[in-house]
């Protein structure tokens, strides 16, 4: 067990497995008292509630000798993310890191997406998020320190087949990043996202519904080619932890609004969105003028995006 987090107290929502459950220990083995939040239920993230599985991982962590509880509360709704907070303030007398890594999963092609699907997604991922961090924000701000983490998806910026709720939502945590670091800096609280790159049950629930169907699964590269025992290995939802505890010490104190990426030893960071190249005139544009010009400099060697 380290110290470089001791007397910090950690919250992460979606504790209960995969990359949340890694996150949460990882945490503990630094010195955090950590919450570990889980729903438990099915992957939908709305049926099927069970406290097994936050805690089993509350269980591993007091193992380890560190300190944890469970809170079984689900994101979704802003009753949600208060008493996921307040377990963290009521139980250990405040709220020092939140990680926010709930995720759901409801696949469905766009033309055949109910709205109920397409809230569900956003709802645990993106509401969820912010039901969480506004709570956690306040308080924080108080103390005058913080660190928030947000598990994103590389599916923000590639797409994904089939998920048009899930990439929508996750490109919406990168934003929500950037708006409350911005915020945030003056009270020495910063905000991260990270991108991970990991065989957990939603990425490979989602795989295997692909597959089922006649296509390629192409978000974890390379994966296509390997059986599912070495794509677990290769992209372990563990390998996550260790750029989210380092985000959340004194150490990472100037790193605020960035995304990282992480594929097993790889950890990456992103830059944001900036221009290409450019094309300039006086005046506005004509079609014309675009129709002429644009098939030799701003769309000169764009391919359409693949399809799985």
């Amino acid at each position: 067990m380290g110290d470089r987090l001791k007397d910090r107290i950690a919250v992460v929502t979606g504790a209960g497995r995969g990359i949340g459950r890694g996150i949460a220990i990882a945490l503990a083995q630094e010195g955090a008292k950590v919450v570990v939040n889980d729903f438990g239920g099915k992957t939908d993230g709305f049926s099927e509630a069970s406290t097994l599985p936050a805690d089993e991982v509350v269980k591993e962590i007091r193992n380890l000798g560190g300190t944890a509880l469970a809170n079984y509360d689900s994101v979704a709704s802003p009753e949600g993310g208060d008493n996921i907070i307040n377990t963290a303030v009521n139980s250990f007398g405040k709220i020092d890191i939140l990680v926010n890594n709930a995720g759901n999963n409801k696949p469905r092609m766009i033309f055949n997406m109910t709205p109920g699907e397409w809230d569900a997604v956003m709802k645990v991922h993106l509401y969820g998020a912010f039901y969480c961090t506004r709570p956690a924000a306040a308080l924080m701000r108080q103390y005058r320190w913080g660190r928030i983490i947000n598990i994103s998806s590389g599916s923000a910026w590639m797409g994904i087949f089939g998920g048009t709720n899930y990439s929508a939502a996750k490109a919406g945590l990168f934003g929500f990043t950037r708006g409350c670091a911005l915020e945030l800096a003056r009270y020495n609280i910063t905000v991260n996202c990270i991108g991970p790159g990991a065989a957990t049950r939603l990425s490979m629930e989602r795989a295997e519904g692909v597959k089922s169907r006649g296509k390629e699964e192409y978000t974890l590269e390379g994966a296509s080619e390997m059986s599912t025992s070495e794509v677990q290995a290769c992209y372990h939802p563990d390998d996550c932890a260790p750029i989210v505890v380092y985000l959340a010490t004194e150490a990472a104190a100037n790193i605020n609004g960035y995304w990282f990426n992480t594929r097993g030893g790889e950890i990456s960071l992103n830059c944001t969105p900036s221009p290409i190249k450019s094309i300039f005139k006086q005046g506005r544009w004509a079609l014309d003028e675009l129709l002429e010009i644009m098939p030799t400099t701003l769309a000169a060697g764009l391919e359409k995006p693949k399809v799985p």
